[in-house]
């Protein structure tokens, strides 16, 4: 069990977000708000000064693109901690904090036994968000471990908890993804993982990569996905970027046969009923656009669903070499690809 160490409410003005977005832009925001406990996110809620102002929550930065310095409240956890919530001789239920690195809980459950989201290691961001965003990952979704989320309407102050079928998971989406619902900042999930472990690994290249473990374990499934991840996807740290900046399409089947026509080798996944998943990295990539570089922003050379900060870009820049890849797509293909990544500013 991991346990929430003190800390106290942090409020800074001018702050610069450089370490706050994974594209690592040069921006600030007015006031930088940090709280360590629900008593403290009710405060902060309540606050007429708050109220008044234009303000935005945050996880690890892993899916924003900030265009400019943001004009307002910029509001982040620091709710932590891994606690059993329920147990039983074939599961565990875990109550995690928001702000737990992903990969931090990914590891713990390995290292404990408990299977359900090993396949989801290494992606970035904080658990909050992974539940927001519903993260998925070589054929495994968060939602597919999710029992419930705690959250406050930042609207009516008011805690609620959501069950896995109020959060109306997508593919990339949920209740807390769409604007026309109240705004909720989310402050705990609570994940059901077992203890007799299902592997899935028909996902991709995952069974090719774990054919050279001796055997099929949980820390063997997780140390397949890192070692896949880390030789397709640049580190954050050493060029900066936000994962996957596009969402992969979906499409009516009928569409899809009548491009296969044309283009034979089109790769795709089944989505439903009369529908089918397109790789938004494969017509990117026909386009001409992987391995290119743009002034300060390139498409990363192995997986062109990555756009990547050479350096001194901005996120003006960004955007516009994301509308050009759009508008190629789109004329080509006649498919609309949208950003999985959150434009802010």
């Amino acid at each position: 069990m991991k346990n929430n160490t003190e800390r106290k409410m942090r409020i800074e003005e001018n702050y610069s977000l450089e370490k706050h977005n994974t594209f690592h832009l040069p921006v600030k925001t007015r006031w930088f708000m940090e709280y360590a406990s629900e008593e403290e996110l009710g405060r902060i809620l309540r606050d007429e000064y708050f109220q008044e102002c234009l303000s935005l929550h945050i996880g690890g930065g892993s899916n924003l693109l900030f265009i400019n310095d943001f004009n307002g409240i910029i509001l982040h956890s620091q709710i932590k901690g891994i606690s059993v919530a329920e147990e039983t001789d074939d599961s565990v239920l875990l109550r995690i904090g928001a702000a737990e690195k992903w990969d931090d809980v990914v590891a713990y459950a390995v290292s404990k036994g408990w299977g359900g989201i090993e396949n989801l290691s290494l992606i970035p961001g904080e658990a909050g968000a992974a539940a927001i965003q519903n993260i998925g990952a070589y054929g495994a979704e968060i939602k597919d471990v999710i029992e419930a989320v705690e959250a406050y309407n930042q609207l009516s102050f008011e805690k609620r908890t959501f069950t896995n079928e109020e959060c109306l998971y997508g593919y990339r989406s949920s209740y807390f993804k769409n604007e026309h619902n109240d705004p909720y900042i989310v402050t705990y999930i609570y994940i059901r993982l077992s203890k007799r472990p299902q592997f899935s690994v028909g996902y991709g290249n995952l069974k090719e990569e774990l054919a050279k473990y001796p055997e099929v374990t949980l820390q063997a499934v997780r140390d397949a996905v890192i070692s896949i991840r880390r030789q397709k996807l640049p580190d954050p740290d050493e060029l900066g970027n936000a994962g996957s900046f596009f969402i992969n399409p979906v499409v009516p089947a009928a569409q899809y046969e009548k491009l296969k026509e044309q283009y034979p080798e089109m790769p795709s996944y089944p989505a439903g009923e009369g529908k089918v998943k397109v790789p938004a990295g494969w017509l990117i990539e026909q386009c001409g656009f992987k391995g290119k570089s743009h002034g300060p922003v390139g498409v990363y050379e192995k997986q062109a669903l990555i756009l990547v900060n050479l350096g001194d870009a901005r996120g003006h820049e960004i955007a516009l070499v994301a509308e050009s890849i759009r508008t190629a797509v789109n004329d080509r293909f006649g498919i609309e690809i949208m950003p999985e990544v959150k434009y802010v500013g």
